[in-house]
């Protein structure tokens, strides 16, 4: 890449490359403005590659190809030609996140917890199942207090409200959200959004602080058209779950690993419709327009939490209906 990138760096001006040199050192923690490029003829570059894949590649992904693999963050105005030019291209590394589809990492996790495919069967019950099952009916306590919001009563004007909880106990109160996005991290001196260590708790086990000490920058929760986007800014994943998440049809529940500096869209305004009720096994009904995030830790059947609520750390996002 290095003859692409020197003819690239010739091109930029000299307060576009301080700026870069800012955002690289920084590994993006601070909101930088965006570094212009001419967008100009590609040929010259090795494989013809966009400023903005070459960067993200050098900087960022060294796996990186094409420039679909991207998604420009909501806040970036050079996007699409939004600063007023259209002969520039924002090509700030961490203007970019890099998008989440089932054919690349991360997978989802699917609940195995559909009927068994041939009618009549039923899976052999053994000591090691039943000993499992009895430890799920044993974690299935009384339901969790109502924090449901319902799709088409909340008239304060914002399109969500976040709820932080620590295994079953919510800890504060809800941070209702205005802006377009909004940003969730934890003990950061910088930034503005909601911040994680500015809500009391009177007991905090190891195990959450120890989950709490991997949010660092935590994550970006946007309003986009057609639905919601959740950015990875933290440097461990994070994993979500929401109604729309799980494909057409499915019996399970599908939980979404998005690693560091990965976005996906968490939930589809058009597709959640006038859905009913969301029933989670072993947690009771919840609200079906909201998100659940986890911070570090995964559930599931690939982990050893089944529940999110075995999480140490983890984020409800209750829905709005979109205006």
């Amino acid at each position: 890449l290095k003859p692409a990138v020197h003819a690239l760096f010739k091109k930029l001006k000299d307060e576009e490359l301080e700026l870069l040199v800012q955002v690289v050192e920084s590994r993006g923690a601070w909101e930088s403005g965006c570094v212009l490029a001419p967008r100009g003829d590609p040929r010259g570059l090795k494989q013809g590659l966009p400023p903005q894949v070459l960067l993200c590649r050098l900087f960022r992904w060294p796996d990186l190809h094409q420039s679909h693999e991207l998604k420009h963050l909501c806040y970036c105005p050079g996007g699409q030609g939004a600063c007023g030019d259209l002969a520039v291209l924002c090509c700030n590394p961490h203007h970019f996140s890099r998008l989440a589809v089932p054919e690349t990492p991360p997978p989802p996790y699917l609940k195995a917890s559909c009927e068994h495919e041939n009618q009549g069967m039923e899976p052999a019950v053994t000591p090691s199942r039943r000993k499992r099952l009895r430890q799920g009916m044993r974690l299935c306590s009384p339901p969790l207090p109502d924090t449901s919001l319902s799709w088409s009563t909340i008239k304060d004007g914002c399109w969500c409200k976040l709820a932080y909880w620590e295994y079953r106990t919510r800890v504060g109160r809800l941070y209702a959200v205005h802006e377009a996005s909004v940003n969730v991290f934890c003990e950061l001196p910088w930034g503005s959004g909601f911040c994680l260590a500015q809500l009391p708790a009177a007991y905090r086990s190891c195990a959450v602080r120890r989950a709490r000490g991997k949010i660092g920058r935590g994550l970006l929760l946007s309003q986009e058209p057609g639905g919601v986007w959740a950015y990875n800014r933290s440097e461990h994943p994070i994993f979500v779950s929401s109604p729309t998440l799980s494909p057409p049809g499915a019996c399970g529940l599908t939980v979404l690993k998005l690693l560091p500096g990965y976005s996906a869209k968490v939930f589809d305004y058009e597709w959640a419709g006038d859905r009913g009720g969301w029933q989670l096994p072993g947690e009771g009904p919840c609200d079906p327009h909201s998100i659940r995030i986890s911070f570090a830790k995964g559930w599931g059947p690939c982990y050893s939490r089944q529940f999110i609520t075995s999480c140490p750390c983890w984020l409800e996002v209750l829905l709005n209906q979109p205006r």
